[in-house]
């Protein structure tokens, strides 16, 4: 059977999280809630740094609409997380992230999942097309099939 699990290099944008000591739960693990988080952070950093969107002063924004998580493996403090995004399907007003959570100096697979955002106008609340420049950035990041 062949292995096609992806590695972290399998995601064009990759961000390094730290956890945090509040990040582990009784068991002494991660919670599952803190995962969410580390997708949500590293999407918004990727529109950010790439896509040039100022979640205080854009006209448009992205709310979150569907995110999925699938739990893999053990991760706790003080261990950093490295967070690969990919774009998996840009339509005319969404898109949808797939993204993994590696930790470990072996990039173990340790959670993945998918993101949708869509976006909308800041002052109506009304759904948007993806802005030109941020449909460039997520274009640069889109899985190869």
């Amino acid at each position: 059977m062949t292995d096609i699990t992806p590695s972290l290099s399998d995601y064009p944008y990759q961000v390094t999280l730290p956890t945090r000591w509040q990040d582990n739960d009784i068991y002494g693990n991660v919670n599952n809630v803190v995962f969410y988080s580390f997708f949500d952070t590293a999407v918004n950093r990727f529109l950010c740094d790439e896509a040039g969107m100022d979640f205080r002063t854009s006209p448009v924004v992205a709310h979150v609409v569907s995110s999925q998580c699938q739990f893999i493996s053990h991760v706790a403090y003080p261990e950093d997380v490295d967070v690969g995004v990919r774009v998996a399907k840009i339509g005319r007003s969404s898109v949808t992230y797939g993204v993994s959570i590696y930790a470990g100096t072996n990039e173990r697979r340790v959670a993945h999942g998918q993101f949708v955002h869509v976006f909308v106008d800041r002052s109506t609340g009304r759904v948007v097309p993806v802005p030109a420049r941020t449909r460039t950035a997520l274009e640069r990041i889109i899985e190869s099939l």
